[in-house]
């Protein structure tokens, strides 16, 4: 969840002496953000277990062929989303400043959760498309906010997005234990009918972080708004208009498109992506040329890394509803939505540890460098794949169960991973490329980010296959997962000291 965060793409707008008053050692607005951004993440991560479940349970009857295509969905839905935020920062940068894009962000949003809950797969469709524009909009700007409350060199910035990154994961730690409990007990009419349950929760967590930000954002002084004019008021005018029209694209992306076609549309973005890198450097000079060379390498092993740990809302749920036994007393249950806590509660215990894990080996000069830092993400991720084989292989019961300990502890393995590569990554990227080009480099990096999730509904569906996931097919696809990650993990390991060289010192 980390990459959640633009922690460096900033402007350098930011204030030159300290303008907020501190409560608790930060600046006030900070703890505004804070709160703003965890109801977000409420309401992002409280539908991702849900939707693939209730695609299978509304619109395939609960037949399990229906695997394949809420997985794809699935991956869409969070390519889409990812490659939405590169559209939103900019909008925000050049036309309405980041207060209107988040408050405009948060509506869209929230109109879109509710849309979700109207049994109809066209609604359905539209309503996904909805969040993913919305999100768009309130994503990049609300973590470019957090950065600019701070001085330039302010040398609290860095705790303070350590504690804005706290907001992200208790948000998305509590949002599934939430929505769990909503959809088992507030009814016992059919499952699918108890989504809806957990949609209008995460709708509500999305207009409490409207209201939050509404009532909060005076404590910015300003800061983030562009000032009160007729031509702010067009300008405001032509985005919502833009928005809402931008919801039916991408609709059609979704439901007729299909993964495959859109794997395609974002691989050719990112060519031109890169094009437009390469391009730039070469007029700065051969070292920036190859900086900008080596984050374009980093960010191929980005996509492999996030089509494997994106399986968290495709595979692994449709894992844990039918072949892990999730039961823990006569009485109690492990639920489905509680594996999705189990990343963010890892994060929040192993990510000071992986830091003071980094601070010692640097003092050691022994430190692992980038590119091998990413390599020991791949290689974390793929160990997790061989839990669940080993498992799969020699811990089945009498009913074809497996224990629910390996995916738990599979999650865990990939926070692991995700700890070694994704903040790494935005800080990678922030050190290799010049800061006239920070804006495009970061949109490749999202972008890279999408692909990876495209490409996990994908390596989902392959794993259900045409008439759902069965022990065997889980065995075969995490197989493939596992050596695909380690070969890559390895290989990484290996060039990692030319990638180095590319990179002219930076570290």
């Amino acid at each position: 969840m980390s990459n959640t965060i633009l922690a460096e793409n900033e402007d350098l707008s930011m204030p030159t002496e300290s303008q907020f008053d501190e409560l608790w050692g930060h600046p006030k607005p900070l703890w505004m953000l804070f709160m703003a951004e965890f109801w977000e993440r409420f309401a992002f991560y409280g539908i991702r277990w849900a939707l693939t479940l209730y695609i299978v349970a509304q619109f395939f009857n609960g037949d399990s062929s229906g695997q394949t295509f809420a997985s794809n969905t699935y991956g869409a839905y969070l390519a889409l989303v990812y490659g939405s935020a590169i559209f939103g920062g900019y909008i925000a940068d050049k036309v309405i400043g980041s207060q209107h894009s988040i408050l405009l962000g948060a509506l869209i949003m929230g109109t879109g959760l509710f849309m979700i809950m109207i049994p109809n797969e066209t609604f359905f469709m539209l309503g996904l498309a909805t969040v993913i524009v919305g999100n768009g909009l309130f994503k990049p700007n609300i973590s470019n906010l957090v950065g600019k409350i701070y001085q330039h060199n302010d040398s609290r910035r860095d705790k303070g997005f350590s504690i804005f990154y706290m907001g992200i994961n208790a948000g998305a730690m509590l949002s599934p234990i939430i929505t769990q409990w909503l959809a088992s007990t507030l009814s016992d009419s059919p499952m699918m009918d108890n989504y809806k349950a957990v949609f209008a929760a995460a709708g509500v967590g999305m207009l409490i972080s409207y209201v939050w930000f509404y009532f909060g954002r005076r404590q910015l002084k300003g800061l983030g708004s562009i000032e009160k004019s007729v031509k702010r008021t067009k300008n405001l005018s032509y985005i919502v208009i833009g928005a809402v029209v931008s919801i039916f694209p991408v609709y059609i992306l979704m439901a007729y498109a299909g993964a495959q076609v859109l794997a395609w549309i974002l691989f050719a973005l990112f060519a031109a992506l890169s094009i437009m890198l390469i391009t730039q450097a070469k007029k700065q000079g051969k070292i920036a040329l190859d900086k900008v060379i080596a984050c374009l390498i980093m960010f191929l092993f980005n996509v492999i890394f996030f089509m494997f740990f994106e399986q968290a809302g495709s595979s692994f749920t449709f894992l844990a509803q039918n072949i892990v036994d999730r039961t823990i007393t006569e009485s109690i249950d492990f639920k489905i939505a509680w594996f999705q806590s189990v990343n963010s509660v890892s994060i929040l215990l192993l990510a000071p540890l992986v830091s003071i894990l980094w601070l010692a080996l640097a003092k050691r000069k022994i430190e692992p460098s980038i590119p091998r830092k990413f390599a020991l993400g791949l290689l974390g991720t793929g160990l997790g794949f061989l839990v669940l084989v080993y498992s799969l292989e020699n811990l089945l019961d009498a009913n074809n169960m497996i224990p629910l300990w390996p995916l738990a502890a599979c999650y865990v393995l990939h926070t692991i991973g995700e700890l070694c590569l994704s903040p790494i990554g935005l800080s990678m990227v922030s050190k290799l490329v010049p800061a006239s080009m920070a804006g495009v480099a970061f949109g490749g990096w999202f972008l890279s980010t999408a692909i990876g999730n495209n490409f996990s509904g994908i390596l989902a569906g392959f794993i259900s296959g045409e008439t759902g996931m069965t022990v065997n097919s889980a065995i075969s696809g995490f197989n493939f997962s596992f050596w695909l990650l380690i070969g890559g993990g390895v290989f990484l390991f290996i060039i990692g000291p030319a990638i180095n060289k590319l990179m002219h010192g930076v570290k």
